[in-house]
């Protein structure tokens, strides 16, 4: 059913979109709408681009995904092999067929570090985003929500955003939506199971079930029906009538059923890792299952929120990039089974998807973790905590594509070249979302965030 009440005090100042009549400090969606598009009348240094940062929470290993090191040692390069690229003499990981088969439309970073090897969220949340979501840094700069579409500017994607039957988002390292100084209100919305689209919109709709679409119909059909009769007797302004085409459209962006099939099929990652497939002998099996199952969805959620007007989503599939070998997770041979198989398909779809829409300039997708993993594998065959040398994968945004940014050492165990860093990642990300050479000119931005985005220098080779 879709339900419409006012604020409650859990929520305070939040900001965010509410479908209906919900109310921001009184105003209604109608004044909110009036309110943002005088906001957007008085200019904000925006690109109109979008960026989707895919968290590979656990530290996935920089040598299996993207830099293999062949030549080194046994116990050093990639139990999974290489395979061949479409950039001549740059191979990926063996896991990696189908992205490998669109390097040229890929930026990797051989020489990124995290900085430390600690379980946690950066570089999503971390002090150089302020201690809260880098999306809530733009959407601080941004507004909280697109003034054209409604669509909140800032979205935190988990597994049961698409999946009401997975398991909850794991929040033992961090949460994703922190906020930090930036404050509550710039909080990630984020829907799903337990989240802000059934507590916060009040869309109470599994997301899940949104092939049956009948209970979301009928009750954006009744709401219709007092709009129309409304508009028929004249009272129903300008503002009043986009208020109700967001209702509509936003709760649209969320409806994985209106893709087509064909989309949906080429996105799905469920079949690719069965669940009788995974060994229960790890602790962490039902994450394994659970990013089969949802991670697909997710990524083709995201593009639909990026196109109706989010600027920033983040994805993650909880904490599932962990490859010790030990009691709770598989080692590197059997864990990149589990989880490089649905990652090459899902970003590879994406990749495809989104140049077929025309979109590959519009969408800027980032993928990396907290960290990387040993260079040397332990006597399980897993590979442990390591901060010096992460992977990272970037592909789209306008940027030049179809290159290896910087080298690691024959061990890969830091950079060779001038590192890459957090704040080089951060600056790539907010030089891609906005105009930062306005935000000096821009009122009301904090000068701390001004004074980071103005002086941190994005990463070279992109800009």
């Amino acid at each position: 059913m879709l339900s419409f009440r006012g604020p409650t005090d859990r929520y305070g100042r939040r900001e965010f979109l509410r479908i209906g009549s919900l109310a921001l400090g009184g105003m209604s969606l109608p004044g909110l709408l009036s309110a943002r598009a005088s906001a957007a009348a008085s200019g904000r240094p925006v690109s109109g681009k979008s960026v989707i940062l895919l968290f590979m929470h656990g530290g996935p290993s920089q040598i299996e995904t993207f830099d293999p090191k062949m030549t080194a040692p046994d116990g050093i390069r990639s139990v999974t092999g290489e395979v061949a690229t479409t950039i001549p003499g740059v191979t990926y990981g063996g896991t990696f067929e189908k992205l490998a088969q669109l390097a040229h439309k890929i930026a990797v970073v051989r020489s990124f570090t995290t900085g430390d090897a600690r379980h946690d969220i950066k570089p999503v949340v971390s002090r150089d985003t302020f201690g809260g979501n880098l999306g809530s840094v733009y959407s601080r700069i941004a507004g909280t929500n697109d003034p054209r579409s409604g669509m909140p500017t800032n979205t935190a994607l988990f597994p049961q955003s698409v999946d009401p039957e997975t398991q909850p988002a794991v929040r033992n390292f961090g949460r994703l939506e922190a906020t930090g100084t930036l404050g509550a209100g710039f909080a990630p919305f984020v829907p799903g199971a337990g989240g802000e689209l059934q507590q916060d919109m009040q869309l109470s709709l599994p997301l899940g079930r949104l092939d049956d679409r009948r209970a979301l119909l009928t009750a954006l059909d009744r709401a219709k029906w007092a709009f129309e009769a409304a508009r028929g007797r004249g009272t129903l302004d300008k503002i009043r009538m986009q208020a109700f085409d967001t209702m509509g459209g936003v709760s649209d962006a969320f409806d994985l059923g209106q893709e087509d099939p064909r989309t949906l099929a080429r996105y799905d990652t469920s079949k690719l890792v069965p669940p009788e497939k995974i060994s229960k002998k790890w602790n962490n099996h039902k994450n394994y299952a659970d990013n089969a199952k949802t991670l697909g969805k997710l990524l083709l959620l995201a593009r639909r929120l990026c196109e109706r007007g989010c600027g920033f989503v983040t994805v993650t599939t909880n904490f599932v990039w962990d490859m010790h070998a030990d009691k709770n997770n598989a080692g590197m041979e059997e864990g990149m089974r589990y989880m490089g198989v649905p990652f090459d398909h899902a970003v590879s779809a994406f990749i495809e998807d989104v140049a077929a829409r025309g979109l590959s300039d519009q969408i800027l997708l980032v993928a990396t973790g907290e960290m990387g993993r040993t260079p040397v594998l332990n006597h399980r065959g897993g590979r442990d905590h390591w901060g010096n040398l992460a992977p990272l994968l970037v592909t789209g945004g306008g940027l030049p594509m179809g290159q290896v940014v910087g080298q690691s050492t024959r061990d890969a165990s830091r950079p060779l070249t001038e590192p890459i860093t957090i704040r080089h990642l951060v600056s790539t990300i907010m030089h891609t979302l906005l105009d930062v050479g306005q935000l000096r000119l821009t009122p009301g931005i904090p000068n701390e965030i001004t004074r980071a985005l103005a002086d941190w220098p994005p990463i070279p080779a992109f800009f």
